[in-house]
């Protein structure tokens, strides 16, 4: 098995300062989105970077939209290739943060065919496409202004495409960023809604990883924490902005952490179903990830008939992971079967805690468009890449199943 994280990872209040000693800065490209220049975050790098010793010239591409399109990442890279950056620095959530990893691909290597990136795999080190070496032009500086998603420090970009309504995770080492800056102070503008849906994103990969097939010694200890500093923390950090810096501080190392579990230990059909769901029916990540999140801990929870076909899963252990979870939240755990249940509750709990609504049709979904929907988005589901790595092997009529019973409730 494998572990892999950024070389080198500045956690704590003003770690953005590591810019002004960085060595090698020049020519930056600034990746981002026009609500980071519009509230001064681009400002705020930008001043940073001025006070260097030597003179920094930049690049502002700021016009990332929340699910990047293959067009969008094709143009900045052409972009990078007429200002030749020998730094990017990704600002912002995980928008800018998977499209400026695609912009540095395909910046390095041109000549690159999206369709060979995103081919399903097993082993990511094995697999029909490999992904080229990064960083012979440009290192990678990701900077989240988002406690969740965990892009700073992952292998992985996710990538939509207009023509097909769908959205493509990208997973290959060469994606991971050359540095992480996991700043607390730059989550202060986050509005409470958006700080629980990112933070119920690192408690569903974090979950996920535990329970994943590739779990392992390195990513178990990462998951565990982050999922307790979720629950610690995400309630202050959502209804307290203002009055609980370090309630925010927790909340963002928990993504970060999380993410490097995810990063090593993949995710499952939480993920797989939130992808195609989001796209389609246009709901944020986090937010579908918390509805579907405890339907998916019961599935996961049943023992199956059928167990996924990685060799070094010899035997079917979620259930006792989900009692692990449990155990190290305090909640009832004396069988597998009451630690599944309670921690699928808790989950329920803590997320109508921060304000998430419990279902799809809560949210204003139309029913019979959701149903009439479900045998393509089963499929959909089916063949995304983060569906291998689910302990239990989905079948179609099991994550119809799921996404009715997370619409009904």
């Amino acid at each position: 098995q494998w572990f892999k994280v950024p070389p080198k990872i500045y956690f704590e209040p003003q770690a953005i300062r590591y810019l002004t000693s960085m060595p090698d800065i020049h020519r930056v490209t600034i990746v981002t989105d026009a609500t980071m220049t519009r509230l001064g975050f681009v400002d705020r790098v930008s001043r940073v970077l001025q006070q260097r010793r030597e003179p920094v010239i930049l690049q502002i591409i700021d016009n990332v939209q929340p699910e990047p399109s293959i067009d969008s990442v094709q143009e900045g890279a052409r972009l990078m290739r007429e200002f030749r950056p020998d730094t990017i620095i990704a600002l912002g959530g995980g928008s800018p943060m998977d499209a400026a990893k695609v912009m540095w691909l395909l910046y390095e290597h041109p000549g690159i065919d999206f369709a060979d990136m995103r081919h399903k795999f097993s082993d990511i080190r094995k697999r029909a496409f490999r992904f080229p070496t990064l960083g012979r032009l440009a290192r990678l500086v990701c900077v989240p202004t988002t406690s969740g998603t965990g892009a700073e420090v992952t292998p992985f970009a996710v990538i939509s495409d207009p023509a097909t309504g769908k959205k493509y995770p990208l997973a290959d080492y060469a994606l991971t960023p050359s540095v992480a800056i996991v700043d607390p102070l730059l989550t202060t503008a986050l509005p409470p809604a958006l700080a629980a849906d990112s933070g119920f994103d690192a408690l569903t990969h974090a979950i996920e990883a535990y329970v994943s097939v590739y779990a392992n010694d390195f990513t178990d200890g990462l998951a565990l924490h982050a999922i307790r500093l979720v629950f610690d923390h995400i309630e202050a950090a959502v209804t307290d902005r203002a009055g609980a810096p370090e309630a925010r501080e927790k909340m963002h190392n928990a993504g970060t952490i999380a993410g490097m579990a995810f990063g090593n230990a993949f995710l499952g059909i939480v993920h797989a179903m939130s992808h195609t769901l989001g796209a389609t029916f246009h709901i944020a990540h986090g937010r579908t990830n918390a509805i579907l999140l405890p339907h998916v801990i019961r599935y996961n929870g049943t023992v199956p008939t059928k167990l996924t076909g990685w060799p070094k899963y010899e035997s079917y252990r979620a259930p006792e992971r989900f009692q692990d979870i449990a155990r190290a939240l305090g909640l009832p755990a004396t069988t597998p079967a009451e630690g599944v249940e309670s921690l699928a509750r808790a989950v329920e709990r803590l997320r109508d805690a921060v304000g998430i609504e419990p279902t799809f049709r809560a949210l204003g979904v139309d029913e019979r468009t959701y149903l009439d929907a479900l045998p393509q988005q089963a499929l959909n589901a089916y063949e995304d890449q983060c569906a291998p790595a689910n302990p239990r092997m989905p079948m179609l009529d099991d994550m119809q199943g799921i996404m009715r019973a997370a619409y009904h409730g």
